[in-house]
């Protein structure tokens, strides 16, 4: 493996590609099949399952891979199409919502999982982004789609609910800050079953400090992947809302808390470092944790942490620190061999009882991988993406505009 010496976008594009490669080679391309357009939620232990969410990324790897020659239009456009009939006619869900996994051949329902609002809505993003690359047919089935999503229905009075399944009905509620800013623009411009903006507004936007980085709108466990999901598609950069929140601004504040509490932490952990950080969900030793965070946050999250280090956690934070995010990929490429592979970084490490380094990736975070890597480069799934008629109408109603430099 040829190491890089320098800053620059030779392993930029490196990790880039293998992420595309993901979506593009773990898809059912069966075109008899009612799974068609399909994506695995990952690459070896769940071989029959897909996640809905990565199709939406998915749909975004089609747009990147004709801009840089890696795909053929027509042969893009067909697939992207064609996958958009699958969730029109044969994937699982009700009232405009998709089951989160569901069979990679059937589109059914698996693991008993739940109707999942912020899994769908990863997936919408990714439909309105082909749709707008694309136009024609693909747009069409996009807005389609989009249309079906009854937002009232998966709501109380005040906030979102986190979850549904028809064996126990709704749960939880995102009355908080996380990664759940899409939902609103989603909603608030639906043409067919739009929320009020207040909504917006309802959610808690708890402060915290962390050092000398100031005034952290926290999420509950810090976990990165909840400054990034929404800015995947979103470009908040510039923008601030009725109450003055500049969520770029944000993100990047809690980044950078992110770095310096494994910098703070390096007596604890082996990898972590100011080199080494990105504390998000991932795969770790004892399998899938969704609790792998940094303070400032409300969670106890120093109980949680093991010392595992997902590179997706530095790759989806690439528009907020690119110069320390590209600092922590070269050390991972140059240093860390076992750590990449043919879809670009697997999806964590651990060094602390031995070396071990996870076989698989997830597709959630090969796609903000992929998307946020695109946008840093080229802005393309921003550009596209925020083209839409209803992305803007729903930034307009929230208040989320363009402010003053001077």
């Amino acid at each position: 493996m040829k190491l890089l010496k320098k800053h620059g976008d030779e392993l930029l594009l490196k990790e880039l590609k293998g992420c595309y490669n993901f979506f593009i080679r773990e898809a059912n391309t069966n075109e008899k099949s009612n799974g068609y357009g399909l994506i695995r939620d990952k690459n070896i232990y769940s071989d029959e399952i897909a996640s809905i969410s990565s199709v939406g990324y998915g749909l975004a790897a089609l747009v990147i891979g004709v801009k840089r020659k890696w795909l053929k239009y027509e042969q893009a456009y067909n697939r992207a199409s064609k996958t958009l009939d699958t969730f029109l006619n044969n994937v699982e869900g009700k009232n405009g919502f998709f089951y989160h996994f569901v069979n990679l051949y059937t589109g059914k329902r698996e693991w008993q999982c739940e109707i999942s609002i912020i899994d769908t809505a990863i997936f919408i993003c990714g439909a309105i982004t082909a749709g707008e690359f694309f136009g024609g047919e693909v747009k069409e089935k996009a807005e389609r789609l989009y249309e079906k999503i009854n937002w009232q229905w998966y709501k109380d009075e005040k906030f979102f609910y986190m979850g549904y399944k028809p064996e126990i009905g709704f749960w939880g509620r995102w009355d908080m800050y996380a990664e759940q800013l899409m939902l609103y623009i989603l909603g608030t411009a639906s043409p067919t079953f739009p929320i009020d903006k207040e909504m917006y507004y309802n959610i808690q936007k708890i402060k915290k400090d962390y050092g000398q980085i100031k005034d952290i709108i926290c999420t509950y466990s810090g976990t990165l992947f909840t400054y990034q999901f929404s800015h995947a598609w979103i470009n908040f950069k510039d923008r601030v809302d009725s109450e003055g929140i500049d969520w770029f601004d944000n993100s990047v504040k809690a980044t950078l808390a992110n770095r310096e509490y494994c910098i703070e932490n390096e007596k604890n952990f082996k990898t972590f470092g100011k080199n080494s950080w990105g504390l998000t969900p991932c795969i770790g030793p004892n399998g899938y944790n969704t609790e792998y965070g940094a303070k400032p946050c409300l969670s106890d999250v120093d109980k949680y942490n093991d010392g595992t280090i997902s590179p997706a956690g530095v790759c989806g934070s690439i528009v907020f620190t690119p110069e320390l995010s590209i600092k922590a990929l070269e050390n991972y490429y140059n240093n860390l061999t076992c750590l990449f592979g043919k879809y670009g970084f697997v999806d964590a490490f651990n060094f602390e009882n031995g070396k071990w380094c996870s076989k698989e990736v997830i597709g959630i975070d090969k796609g903000i991988s992929m998307v946020m890597i695109e946008n840093y480069l080229a802005q393309t799934i921003w550009k596209f993406f925020m083209k839409n008629v209803h992305i803007q109408k729903g930034l307009d109603i929230l208040d989320i505009h363009f402010y003053s430099k001077i």
